[in-house]
């Protein structure tokens, strides 16, 4: 939603894009079609970023109700000291808690050290696995504006051309070429900004359940160490 307003506003700003008999859709089309060939390359970007946006979010959306399910579940098991249902019910599920706890339950009995080590070497094979997609949105993050700043530059040479060319300055001879470099600079913008904020609500979605897959581990790796106490 933020994004749409974004984008429209930038193509609001545009010399003839603020018709009012023309539609989004339309004013989205005029400027496509004003981009140049530089519309490929941005276009590219947008749609990627959309998909991995789209992706991304029912992802962690899903493993974040799975995760907090398991939590919740094995938590209770542990303070009930109930180790062995605590590990089945991980071994049934693919949420990245579940995967992360139960490695460390399968070295309980190896002492708490090695369940730390597990929990760890765990933790971090599944943070890579919650932290795909990230990197294309940060590398769109960037190359969008980069691209839409090349669009500027080839636009102003194409302007300087013209006017070599011609001999002379005239508006309409340059007025091509800065058209090209406006959009395609705004393009980016517009692209980029968006991409951006999906990709730090992400970052912050997965911050969240880091924390409390790490403090639930904790708690396991407590209950683990006072069952070992009484056992002494």
């Amino acid at each position: 939603m933020v994004g749409s307003t974004l984008i429209y506003s930038a193509l609001l700003q545009i010399p003839g894009m603020d018709n009012p008999e023309m539609g989004l859709a339309e004013q989205a089309m005029f400027a496509w079609d004003e981009m140049g060939f530089m519309r490929w390359p941005l276009g590219t970007c947008l749609g990627i970023g959309i998909l991995v946006i789209i992706w991304k979010f029912f992802d962690l959306l899903a493993k974040s109700a799975r995760t907090k399910k398991i939590l919740s579940s094995v938590n209770e098991l542990l303070a009930e000291h109930r180790v062995d249902e605590a590990m089945e019910v991980c071994r049934d599920s693919s949420s990245p808690a579940a995967n992360i706890l139960f490695a460390g339950l399968e070295r309980r009995s190896e002492g708490t050290e090695r369940v730390m080590k597990a929990i760890e070497n765990q933790g971090l094979l599944e943070l890579s696995k919650l932290e795909k997609g990230l990197v294309v949105l940060a590398t769109l993050t960037n190359i969008a504006p980069l691209l839409g700043f090349l669009g500027t530059v080839i636009g102003m040479i194409i302007a300087f051309q013209a006017i070599e060319v011609a001999g002379e300055v005239e508006a309409t001879l340059v007025a091509g070429g800065i058209k090209v470099a406006l959009l395609t600079t705004a393009a980016g913008l517009a692209i980029a900004i968006p991409v951006s904020i999906a990709h730090n609500y992400f970052v912050s979605t997965i911050d969240s359940l880091v924390i409390d897959m790490e403090e639930s581990a904790q708690k396991m790796i407590d209950t683990l160490h006072t069952i070992e106490a009484k056992q002494m």
